[in-house]
């Protein structure tokens, strides 16, 4: 795989590029839609394709219990079993054990817990997490950390990071005894740890660089610290990763905090918000979320948003027939306001790509009346998970 930096932003540190992998290249900054379960909720691979999406992400927890990474091996790997022909990354699994399982020990080896699906005890290490994902065949597999809840004392936070540096060595070590399954190649990103504790955020960053290649990740973010604090972990982690790598900033999806970040110098996210968000029906818009199940949208005629290109609205479909529909629990509710919302996410970030390019970022926030909105400091929610 390989980055090429094409334009800085004059007014920020916002930067586009290229990320070339053997499955297609990706344009950054790019915003990656979720397929935790192999399924990106109510889209067809032909329909992501048409709202120019370039890369999904899928996770190697959910797809380790249920099919089986053996299964999607046997299937010649994750891209023929779905059907998708452009990059993939897959999640290591660490998040999900640490936030949905139950866990019953957490040790250097690894951690041994109880599957949220069935009770069944399992032991997740580095080499194990790796093995996954060489049998799921992502473009991008990302390392086994250790991601503690936000606000955690600092003792517990650093022997994260010191965990998450062993961890990822043990990650590499396999990566170079046991290549590639397929006829592509797999590209390794270590995950920066430390909360929200500048001096450990910096220690994970000098210890994992010498993992990275081409590319490294932020997490242990928007998991319910305060929001400031999140943005000066993303700002600091910024200034010291690696300037020629792509930056991925780990579950992070709001509109406003994809702005502030990239501004930051981001690259690359992912949030299952545009999905989950749809299916109870709320729909992104420039001027703000509306919250369908409102009795102000009973009789409202008009689309979404006036102006959006998207197959909802250009259906014109209006926000009544859409409110009786998520109020009648229909299922079309749901894929109708979920494709306005990856519609929504991926036009933003054209139109941040464009800025960048045209070095226009402040037309950009004016033409997006949503990022010009006042955030309060309130605690960050995962947003990593569907619901």
């Amino acid at each position: 795989m390989q980055f090429t930096l094409l334009h800085y932003d004059k007014e920020t540190s916002a930067r586009t590029g290229i990320l070339q992998t053997d499955h297609g290249e990706i344009q950054t900054p790019v915003f990656m839609p979720v397929g935790t379960l192999g399924a990106v909720k109510t889209f067809s691979p032909q329909e992501l394709k048409a709202l120019s999406t370039e890369i999904i992400l899928g996770n190697t927890y959910h797809l380790y219990l249920r099919p089986g990474d053996e299964i999607v091996k046997n299937a010649g790997g994750l891209h023929d079993f779905i059907s998708w022909e452009g990059p993939i990354l897959t999640d290591s699994g660490g998040f999900q054990v640490f936030s949905l399982a139950r866990l019953n020990k957490i040790s250097d080896e690894g951690v041994e817990f109880q599957s949220h699906l069935d009770g069944s005890s399992h032991l997740f290490t580095p080499e194990k997490s790796m093995n996954i994902q060489r049998n799921l065949g992502a473009d991008i597999i990302m390392a086994f950390d250790e991601c503690p809840p936000g606000n955690v004392d600092k003792k517990v936070a650093m022997k994260a990071v010191e965990r998450t540096h062993k961890w990822a060595e043990s990650c590499v070590n396999y990566l170079k005894e046991n290549h590639p399954l397929y006829n592509w190649n797999q590209t390794f990103f270590p995950i920066v740890q430390g909360n929200v504790y500048p001096e450990l955020r910096k220690q994970s960053i000098q210890e994992l660089c010498s993992f990275s290649t081409c590319g490294m990740a932020i997490g242990g973010l928007a998991v319910g610290e305060e929001k400031s604090a999140m943005l000066e972990m993303v700002h600091l982690c910024t200034e010291y990763l690696p300037v020629e790598q792509p930056r991925y900033l780990m579950g992070v999806g709001k509109p406003s905090d994809l702005v502030k970040t990239i501004a930051m110098g981001v690259d690359m996210f992912d949030c299952v918000l545009p999905t989950r968000n749809g299916r109870n029906g709320h729909a992104f818009t420039r001027n703000g979320q509306l919250h369908l199940r409102n009795a102000r949208f009973r009789e409202d005629q008009a689309v979404l948003e006036l102006g959006c290109t998207c197959a909802t609205c250009a259906g014109g479909f209006s926000r009544a027939y859409l409110r009786h529909l998520y109020t009648s629990k229909e299922m079309l509710s749901g894929i109708l306001v979920s494709m306005h919302n990856i519609h929504h996410f991926q036009s933003l970030m054209v139109d941040i790509r464009t800025a960048i390019s045209d070095d226009s970022w402040s037309l950009l926030i004016q033409q997006w009346p949503v990022l010009q909105q006042g955030q309060k400091s309130t605690k960050t929610t995962t947003s990593q998970e569907p619901v």
